[in-house]
Parts: structure tokens; sequence; C-alpha cells
């Protein structure tokens, strides 16, 4: 048993990242009239990860089924971005365990950045008995493995550590035209509010051939269509010894005569000059750009820990604007965040007014354990915060060109 540790989990050194390479998970019959029912929670990188996922159980016999009445394995993918995912997570859990009291052999697994947290984990350890496989993000990979060894008793498997870079991950993808790539896992920007690097461990990038050499393979297979993936795209390269940006990355994929390119998601910290010079020249990158502003105040923002000022985001965003012709910019925000008082929520609707974006996710804070925002003091009330949601969302609406 392993369960995750939140202290380790924050670790960054230069040890150089390992690069490990799957072999073919060939097909066996071993659960070949099981059935299964994958249900996916949170961001584009974890409906990725449930490509693998699907992969992996289906190489193994199992048939996917939308009705979870007739499954024999029921796995939860899951998001630890918000709390209101967590409910709905130990919401279904209390389905799935109804079912397991009529079915003993059902088995029960739930992965994801839910599983990486460190109080999460024990909980399930000590509440949640009929839960029988418990892994997280780093070691989607030992999935195979598991199943078909698994014993009885309860396994949780949830590493804590800076993380590897695995190749020739089998994927069952859900569309035959457009499909995820990912270029990069983990983050090390640690903003204060963001517990995605305590889940996905530090910055690390595949290597350029590998990527080019995925994207081939997918373009010979029909593809039209790729989506860069990455939890701060703009920082690929950081960490390799070859000297490559993720402009020069973007020039690479371009010139593999992929039909389309679209990337997510960038921080306005690391947006270069030349990344805009390269999404403005190359007819094949979409010329849509989702760029998180999170709060339109320097104050909060720097509570925040985003590394930018209202100001510097303002001129970033008139620079792409006035650079790429017709260019398409959605962002994030966060209402509420702790010392958000109502001139700061005021800063925020004026960067809605000047920058009109194309759309926009919007979110009351919700705090996460181990993050440093969560240790601040929060006096907002929640009536003030659905209040200032609200009269965002009505602002973005009225704002966003007909």
């Amino acid at each position: 048993m392993n369960l995750p540790n939140m202290k380790t989990a924050k670790i960054r050194t230069k040890k150089k990242t390992e690069t490990i390479y799957v072999e073919d998970l060939g097909i066996t019959n071993l659960f070949s009239n099981s059935k299964y029912y994958l249900r996916t929670y949170g961001c584009q990188m974890n409906v990725h990860d449930s490509e693998e996922i699907k992969a992996r159980v289906e190489a193994l016999g199992f048939t996917s089924v939308s009705d979870i009445k007739e499954c024999d394995l029921i796995i939860l993918n899951t998001c630890a971005i918000r709390e209101n995912v967590h409910d709905k997570v130990f919401g279904f859990l209390g389905k799935c365990k109804n079912l397991k009291k009529s079915n003993p052999n059902l088995m029960i697994i739930l992965c994801g950045c839910m599983a990486q947290e460190e109080s999460i984990a024990l909980k399930i350890k000590e509440e949640y008995s009929f839960i029988d496989i418990v892994i997280g993000t780093h070691n989607i990979n030992e999935l195979t493995e598991i199943l078909k060894n698994k014993k009885k008793e309860q396994l949780i498997n949830v590493y804590s550590y800076e993380g590897k870079i695995f190749e020739n991950i089998p994927y069952k993808r859900d569309s035959k035209i457009s499909a995820w790539v990912n270029i990069m896992y983990g983050c090390n920007r640690f903003c204060t509010y963001c517990i995605v690097p305590f889940t996905r461990g530090k910055e690390r990038s595949r290597l350029p051939i590998n990527i080019i050499k995925e994207i081939e393979e997918l373009i010979n297979n029909g593809y039209k269509e790729i989506i860069l993936l990455g939890q701060n795209v703009n920082a690929y390269g950081h960490d390799l010894e070859q000297k490559i940006n993720f402009a020069g990355l973007l020039k690479l994929v371009s010139e593999t005569g992929i039909s389309s390119i679209r990337f997510m998601t960038s921080h306005p910290w690391d947006f270069t000059d030349e990344l805009i010079e390269v999404i403005k020249t190359k007819e094949n990158i979409i010329k849509h750009i989702h760029l998180p502003v999170q709060s339109g105040s320097t104050k909060i923002l720097k509570l925040m820990g985003r590394k930018y000022s209202k100001e510097d985001y303002l001129n970033l965003h008139k620079k792409i604007k006035e650079e790429i012709p017709n260019v398409s910019i959605t962002t994030d925000i966060i209402v509420g965040f702790p010392g958000e008082e109502e001139e700061d929520f005021e800063e925020t609707l004026d960067v809605v007014r000047q920058c009109r974006f194309d759309g926009a996710f919007t979110f009351i804070y919700s705090p996460r354990e181990a993050t440093p925002a969560a240790k601040m003091k929060d006096d907002i009330s929640v009536s003030t915060k659905k209040a200032r949601l609200q009269k965002l969302n009505e602002l973005i609406k009225s704002n966003i060109k007909p």
C-alpha cells in the first residue's frame, strides 16, 4: 500500500526525468465476458487519461456499457480542482456501494487527482472499504497488471513524486477526427489556490521526436486535428537539454501537415512574442488562445502567485489582438478569492469590459488542502461570492460579440 504525501508531492529537484517506453499491451480474454463503466470528472487532461484507461481495460477483454447496473467494473477518474467535484464523486460512490451490496463481485476503482490528495486517500482507506482499487495520476500504466493480479483486499497504490514520462501509451480515442496529444505533464507554477502541482508532479516535457511521431501516426490514421495538452503549454521545453520552446515545437507540429492544431492551456507569464508570431503565420494553427486571467486585481493576482499584474495582462491581450487578425481569446476567472474586496472585484469587471472575451469559465474560489491560499483568511460571505459570480457572468454574456 502506498498513500500520497502532500509534502513529498511539492518537492522539485534538478533530477533528470526518466522516460519509459511502454511495451505493447497485447490482447487477453481474461475478462472477456465482463463489462465496465467509466465516469470522468475534470479537465481535458483527465479526459485524455480516460482514453488510456479504456484502452487498458478493453485489452483485458472488458466491454464498455453506459448503464452502471450492467457492469462488473466501475471506474471513476476524478478531479481535485473544486469542492463540488468531490461532493459529486462521493455522492456517486454511494450508488456504487448499494450496487456492490447486491453484487459482491463488482469491482470499483477510484483514480485520478482526488486519489492524489492525502486526506482523500486516508478517508477511502478508513471509511470506504468497498472500493477495491485506488491509483493516482502517476501510475495509470500499472492498471493492467493490477487488474490481472487483483486480490480480495483493498489496494491503495498512490505515488507522490516528481513524475516520469511514459511513451507508446495505448489510447482508445473518443474521436476518429480530433485527438488529444500530451506535450508535457505537471506544473511548477504553484499558484497559491491550485492543487495541480501536487497531484500531477513537476513539469516534464516529452521529447519533440516522440510528439511528432505520435502526430504522424495520427495523420496516417486519418486524423485531421490535434489538440496539444499541458497544464501550462507555454512552459514546454524548459526542462529539456535540447534547446526548444513551445513556439519551436509549434513550428515542428505545423510542418507535419496536420490540418488543424489547437493547444491548451497558456499561462500569461510565458506568452512570448515568438509564440505570437508562430500562431499568426502558420495557417494550420487555429487562431484561438485560452488565456486565464483569474482576476483583474493586481493585489489579488499577487496573492494568487500569478506573477503578472492587471496591466501586464491587458498589454498582452492587446498585443495578441493587434498581431493576430480575428483571434479568439477565452479565459478563466475566479471570484471570492481570500482578500477580494469590492474594488478588487470591480477591477475584474473592468478587465472583462476591456477584453470582451469570446468565452469564459467562471468559478467561486474553492480552498484546496495543502495550498497556501487555504491558510488565508476568507471572510467573504457565500451570498457575496454568489452575487459577484452572477454579476460577472451577466457582464461576460453581454460583452461577447454576436
